[in-house]
Order: structure tokens, then sequence, then C-alpha cells
């Protein structure tokens, strides 16, 4: 399984991004091979841009990406890692979500699909990335 990132889906949903046609090459690529999913993090993320669950419901609903739940050893798994974070100096105005969306990817065995991959480099090395080189 693969579990998107939310800069992916900003990518895919605004086609002028300039990572849009990385991100929808990418996308549709895992879910020719694989089941698609997103986590309640990565829906809050998401939500920012739409001013109704029903707008964001159906900018979503072409992509059939399934969704789940954030399980607790991720959660634990994103505050340790968040801690190692904020102890090599890291800002506390990094976003904690990215920690919780690379926890989950780890701790469930997913791939994760990102363009952004230093951070889920540095804080989950088995972690397998779909980014770019």
């Amino acid at each position: 399984m693969v579990l998107v990132d939310t800069n992916v889906l900003v990518d895919v949903l605004d086609a002028n991004q300039a990572w849009s046609a990385w991100s929808a090459e990418r996308l549709a690529e895992a879910a020719d091979s694989t089941v698609v999913v997103i986590n309640p993090i990565v829906y809050t993320e998401l939500s920012i841009a739409f001013s109704t669950i029903e707008a964001l419901d159906a900018a979503l609903s072409p992509l059939q990406l399934g969704r789940e739940p954030l399980p607790y050893a991720a959660a634990f798994l994103a505050g340790r890692a968040y801690m190692a974070y904020r102890r090599r100096g890291g800002a506390r105005t990094a976003p904690l979500p990215d920690f919780f969306i690379g926890a989950h990817a780890a701790v469930a065995g997913y791939r994760l699909l990102t363009r952004d991959a230093r951070r889920y480099r540095s804080y989950f090395d088995k972690l397998a990335l779909i980014a770019p080189d």
C-alpha cells in the first residue's frame, strides 16, 4: 500500500503547481499497482483549502483514495521522531503533521508518496519512499 503525503495531493488538485505533472504521474502509477490511502492528518491539512467538507470530498472523490485511521503506534513513533528532531536543533515551527504521516507509513509498512523526502529520510530511515531524487 501507499500513503500519500499532502503535498502530492495539493499538486494534483491544483494543476498550476510546479510539481503537478510529477505528482499526478506518481499517484497514477501507485494507483495502478496497489491501494493508495490517506489518513486524518493528510485530510486535515487539505481541508484548509476548502470551505466545506462536501467540497473537499468532491475534490478527492475522483482520486479513489482509501482512508485509514492513524494507529496509536504511529502517534507514539511520531512523538519520538519529533523529539529527536527538536534535540537536533529543529525549529518549533516545523510541522508535527509530517511526523505523524511518516510514522503512519513506517508503522503500517506502507510506502510513502511525497515530494519532500528529506525529513522522512532523516527520521524514518527504513521508510520506503516514492520521491524525486
